[in-house]
């Protein structure tokens, strides 16, 4: 078996992984998104975050794996992933889980699509087919046949999940342009810092709800109202959300230094069905058939490009393989 094979089979490992933890954190978000505000729950999450990756990084070179030459391209991720968060969660304080989920599953597409001008990865006109169908299942998901009167959710909030889809993707290929000299605990590690900088900035400005009492959207309110401390209850939860957001940072910062980005993406598909699951056993909901028909196209199209790249990898196998890193 081939370096190149066993990086990638890690790779695959650490992204699944990083997906079941990502159900996890949803599910959870959306049960304290009716008493917490985004802001205090991101502050919490980031604090403890922030603990696990610096214990990854003494795994991983230790502080001196911190330095970096590029230090604006590493503020420019973690900006990338403060909105593709807020803008996903702003969105899951009111749509179901799947829903939401369903949606952001657009990113796979992005990443499989802008890897061809951003990384230079060749995409065969089959595989852009696929992506096609892809998106034609999200605009589905987005109902286009009714008018705004008719919805009872907002077009921005549907839209929401699809704009932090396009930051996901457009972070994860910057992380594979600076995986080749950071460390996944490093890339973390800057992620989850200037998360704590944003909630710190939100609190200074809206942490005592001042701006919450003028508006009764529920995303809204999930954004500005006011801090409080935790119910006992809820402590550990807020602990757990902690120690799970390191785990998430660094397993999908791992992946996509690993392999691939087309190859790895199709994978994180598995989120799909565990978003039903959560949405079904916790909340009680179930997709409409907008959202299952959106759910089908994508995870066909989703899987016709995986296969498609492990059949042209398998093509390949013969000749000495080009590494980028």
């Amino acid at each position: 078996m081939s370096q190149a094979h066993n990086r990638a089979g890690l790779a695959i490992g650490f992204v699944l992984f990083g997906v079941f933890c990502i159900s996890l954190n949803d599910m959870l978000i959306k049960q304290l998104s009716s008493g917490y505000p985004l802001h205090q729950i991101v502050f919490i999450r980031s604090l403890i975050g922030l603990m696990v990756s610096c214990v990854f990084l003494q795994f991983e070179g230790g502080w001196v794996a911190l330095r970096t030459d590029r230090p604006l391209l590493h503020v420019m991720r973690g900006v990338l992933v403060v909105i593709a968060n807020m803008s996903y969660f702003l969105a899951l304080a009111v749509l179901p889980l799947a829903d939401a989920t369903a949606l952001f599953f657009v990113a796979p597409l992005f990443i499989t699509l802008l890897s061809i001008p951003l990384l230079g990865e060749k995409v065969g006109p089959l595989r852009l087919g696929a992506v096609l169908v892809g998106f034609i299942g999200v605009v589905i998901m987005q109902r286009p046949w009714e008018t705004s009167d008719s919805m009872s959710i907002s077009r921005i909030v549907l839209l929401l999940p699809v704009l932090s889809a396009l930051t996901y993707a457009l972070n994860q290929l910057m992380t594979r342009k600076l995986g080749v000299k950071a460390p996944a605990s490093a890339l973390a590690i800057y992620i989850q810092a200037v998360f704590l900088v944003v909630s710190l900035v939100f609190f200074c400005v809206a942490g005592d709800g001042r701006f919450a009492a003028n508006t009764s959207n529920a995303s809204l309110q999930f954004l500005l109202r006011a801090w409080i401390w935790p119910a006992p209850e809820d402590f550990w939860v807020l602990v757990g959300l902690g120690l799970n957001g390191g785990l998430i940072g660094y397993s999908l910062s791992q992946a996509y230094r690993l392999a691939d980005a087309a190859t790895i993406a199709p994978f994180e598909y598995i989120g799909l069905p565990l978003a039903v699951f959560w949405g079904l056993m916790i909340f009680g909901d179930l997709p409409s058939w907008e959202v299952w028909t959106g759910i089908a196209l994508i995870l066909s199209s989703g899987l016709f490009v995986f296969f498609r790249e492990r059949a042209k990898a398998r093509t390949v196998t013969k000749r000495p393989v080009a590494r980028r890193h």
